[in-house]
């Protein structure tokens, strides 16, 4: 087991701001018996606030579902994890459903855009369909980070695959949420989209002082991060501070990835 809080570039343990996140001694089991999989192993793990951490490491290594414990789409088999001031371990369906709604952004690999909307109006669906009024300065501050100043009356099939997922972005970021997850956010974009995509996530880290925790199995990816976490058999068993590309792809071929 490995117990790591260590801060956005891997210095000194963050210990006068809490974490954003915290698993410990977390374990995941599905099935039972002879037919038991062991997904997690008793992880512990804090990701900084204001940080951008990836998480990596072979198929099968448990990342997945690592990050899915972390923001409260699964369920775990022992330990707690904290989010902020929540326990999420302990918290009933509706509570998740509100703390991932108010509290927790998502940008997964299929954008999830309704085709009917234009990019602004799926950038805002979150926050209407939760009955909250955007801050519009802040809605502004996110569409000119994410380079969509000139997009935001254009439909998803009017958009690049780039462009797409930066939407898929902005409307993570616009409810100001305390982590964001991101699970292969360029998995469907070339290098080109890729590298912007990336680029926003780190610029949102930098100059709005957002959480970023993202799986990824790609090293160039992973590089943007502050910091990255790797996995094997359900084990946290090494991690990078301000990784490289090469940094990244050499600790992965140790892991046999």
């Amino acid at each position: 087991m490995t117990s790591t809080f260590t801060g956005p570039t891997g210095g000194s343990p963050a210990a006068a701001v809490p974490p954003a996140v915290v698993a410990a001694e977390v374990s995941k089991v599905y099935g039972s018996g002879d037919a038991a999989v062991h997904a997690l192993r008793g992880v512990s793990v804090g990701f900084a606030r204001g940080a951008f951490t990836a998480i990596m490491g072979p198929s099968g290594s448990g990342k997945s579902t690592l990050m899915h414990c972390l923001a409260g789409l699964d369920t775990v088999s022992g330990g707690r994890i904290t989010l902020g001031d929540a326990e999420i371990t302990r918290l009933n369906d509706r509570q998740l459903t509100m703390l991932r709604r108010e509290r927790v952004g998502f940008v997964f690999q299929a954008f999830n855009l309704l085709p009917t909307l234009t990019a602004e109006q799926n950038i805002l669906l979150p926050m209407d369909l939760a009955g909250r009024k955007p801050d519009r300065q802040w809605f502004d501050q996110v569409v000119d980070v994410v380079g969509l100043r000139d997009r935001l009356g254009h439909r998803p099939n009017e958009l690049s695959g780039g462009q797409q997922q930066r939407v898929a972005c902005a409307r993570a970021l616009v409810a100001r949420p305390e982590v964001i997850f991101a699970d292969e956010p360029t998995g469907n974009l070339d290098s080109r989209a890729g590298a912007e995509v990336l680029e926003f996530l780190r610029s949102s880290v930098r100059e709005m002082g957002q959480t970023i925790v993202m799986v990824t199995h790609d090293p160039v990816a992973a590089s943007y991060a502050d910091r990255v976490v790797f996995l094997r058999d359900g084990e946290i068993v090494s991690e990078i501070a301000e990784p490289t590309p090469e940094t990244v792809l050499d600790r992965l071929k140790s892991l046999g990835a």
